[in-house]
């Protein structure tokens, strides 16, 4: 008997790196996701895995030994077996019900999206590994990957949601966001990363000083979510990526890239190469491409 698991991908629009201590911020599930398919088989002892890219080619296939996922024995070969094994230890750990009760399995995980344009093939997977052993997904990202969690409440929500960390636990807020003015947002892909490590690093460093970002940070996603027309979205954009230039000591992502373009750019997520999003009176395609940025998704074909 298969057994099919899907989780929304994710854009995090605002709340970048504040999150982590205690911002509210506003996230979207992108139509874009991963499906896991999971059968049974007599392969005694055995899981066979075979991971599929969003246009079908196979990217990532092995066969692991149950005893060694229960074992959280790593350096089996790859870096992807290794985290492949350490996310199924912790959910054997939460529920060792799957792997004793059965004789082998076959999964095969399906992307809807590029794998490498970030809108989360490692947190779609964590979501449907817990829905796979009905497990809660916040703690095995916890026990795995680490992070905000932010992209776990996209993967199981299919509207917008305001997230964030109450003492370490999130507090997932769904909410209806659908702005008369999607026409003019689009999603620019730069395929471009940046040194994240420095920018999370100046961000560490600003911890103590942090308390009134984080104000800043819960007033802009507030006036973000109720802008009534694209002039106001852009506005509140800016504010949002000048107060975040200062905290992190780096250029925003217009001053790099798109110093010339009409309307407002937002770096989401970790500052630097994945995608970015654009607000503009006109559509801007033809401006990016010129630039070199190929991948300009409109916000209704992109956003839930």
């Amino acid at each position: 008997m298969k057994k099919t698991f899907y989780s929304n991908g994710k854009l995090l629009i605002t709340g970048e790196y504040t999150v982590l201590d205690g911002a509210t911020a506003l996230a979207l599930p992108t139509k874009m996701g991963q499906y896991l398919e999971v059968e049974e088989t007599g392969d005694n002892g055995w899981l066979t895995w075979i991971s599929l890219d969003a246009d079908d080619t196979e990217w990532y296939r092995d066969k692991l030994p149950f005893a060694g996922i229960i074992g959280n024995r790593q350096h089996w070969g790859s870096p992807e077996a290794d985290t492949l094994i350490g996310i199924l230890h912790h959910a054997h750990v939460a529920n060792t019900d799957i792997l004793k009760n059965a004789k082998g399995f076959t999964i095969i995980t399906r992307l809807t999206f590029p794998r490498h344009w970030g809108l989360g093939s490692s947190s779609t997977l964590i979501n449907n590994i817990a829905q796979w052993f009905s497990i809660d997904a916040f703690q095995l990202l916890n026990n795995s990957f680490g992070g905000s969690g932010y992209d776990i409440a996209c993967a199981q929500n299919d509207t917008a949601v305001l997230y964030r960390l109450e003492n370490g636990s999130p507090v997932v807020t769904p909410i209806e966001f659908h702005p008369a003015f999607t026409d003019n947002i689009y999603f620019v892909y730069l395929n471009r990363k940046q040194n994240s490590r420095e920018a999370i690093a100046a961000y560490r460093e600003q911890r103590n000083e942090i308390a009134p970002v984080i104000s800043q940070i819960d007033s802009l996603t507030d006036a973000l979510i109720n802008a009534n027309n694209v002039a106001s979205f852009a506005f509140v954009i800016e504010q949002h990526e000048d107060v975040m230039s200062v905290l992190l000591r780096t250029p925003t992502v217009k001053e790099t890239w798109f110093p010339d373009f009409t309307g407002a750019v937002k770096s989401l997520g970790a500052w630097g190469g994945d995608f970015v999003m654009a607000a503009a009176e006109s559509d801007p395609t033809n401006y990016f491409r010129q630039k070199g940025f190929g991948v300009v998704v409109p916000y209704k074909e992109m956003i839930l």
